[in-house]
């Protein structure tokens, strides 16, 4: 579908995949589409990641249905009980009971470590596709959320239901920066000591923060927690080099390298956060990801088909 097509008066110098069904791969770096553009792109992750699923905890209602009322001008057409309306001949719409809530926090680290890369798309990258498309289904199934930025940069940490809230808290986070420190593990801290109900914390991180899965085995204490380690192919394949001279993104930290240096393990990082009672998803940048993701969210049951 030639989506430029239908919205003629957003242009871009960047193309848009051709078709839904194209590889993730393809997917331009979010800070290079203007607004119109991204907006149509996570629409469409949000379509395909969705796709086949329902609610549930993650990608579900964040509501109890509780009833039906008469339909009043201004209420959301989503929210249309349609078999009731069908029966009764009058426009009926769901309620539901705030109290049965589940707010959805997406932590997206932006430090500088997320910004380097050795292929087309960098960890930063992947985080705000992923957070973009996670934060919009959840919205639509009726889960408050909330992007909370692990850099450097002020983003709002209130959890809502409104997709302006959405657009907002995502467009300072678009763009890149090989300047800024993490700062993952006190934004963990600090929205898990303000949630005062169990919530959902999605991690999209490489996990570079020293103190980064303290913080989360802190948190899994009350909340669920879904830790998605963003890396490199250079951080988990041999990198094709003698010697070389390299400078940690954040500390600046100098080092010397060879083909043979090893930058953190992986496995024993996935092995101390399922200890600690949190889930966990590799992903590499050099790889498709709504794949693997569907199929993680589905076999811990945050896809599955729920009430309503």
């Amino acid at each position: 579908m030639d989506f430029l097509r239908r919205w003629p008066e957003q242009t871009t110098r960047t193309p848009l995949p051709t078709a839904a069904s194209s590889t993730d791969l393809n997917l331009p770096a979010p800070e290079s589409l203007a607004r119109g553009d991204f907006d149509i792109v996570i629409r469409r992750l949000a379509d395909d990641l969705a796709f086949g699923s329902d609610t549930s905890r993650l990608l579900g209602s964040g509501l109890e249905y509780a009833s039906s009322r008469p339909y009043i001008p201004g209420d959301s057409v989503r929210l249309l009980n349609w078999r009731l309306t069908a029966r009764t001949g009058r426009a009926y719409v769901r309620e539901y009971e705030a109290l049965k809530r589940t707010s959805v926090y997406i932590f997206i680290d932006t430090s500088a470590s997320m910004a380097v890369r050795s292929v087309a798309r960098s960890k930063h990258d992947l985080a705000i596709w992923i957070a973009s498309a996670l934060g919009l289904v959840a919205q639509r199934r009726m889960s408050p959320v909330a992007l909370v930025g692990a850099g450097e940069r002020t983003v709002a940490l209130v959890a809502s239901l409104s997709r302006n809230d959405l657009w907002q808290s995502l467009e300072p986070l678009r763009a890149h920066d090989f300047t800024e420190g993490t700062e993952l593990a006190a934004r963990i801290r600090q929205i898990a000591a303000r949630a005062t109900r169990a919530s959902l914390f999605v991690v999209l991180s490489d996990l570079h923060d020293p103190d980064a899965v303290s913080a989360i085995r802190h948190a899994a204490q009350k909340h669920d927690v879904a830790v998605m380690h963003l890396l490199d192919p250079s951080e988990t394949k041999p990198v094709r080099a003698g010697f070389f001279r390299g400078r940690e993104a954040e500390t600046g930290r100098s080092f010397l390298g060879t083909s043979r240096t090893q930058f953190g393990n992986p496995d024993e990082t996935r092995a101390e956060l399922l200890r600690s009672g949190a889930d966990y998803l590799r992903l590499e940048t050099d790889q498709a990801f709504l794949a693997p993701l569907r199929h993680y969210l589905g076999a811990r049951g945050l896809l599955a088909r729920g009430r309503g």
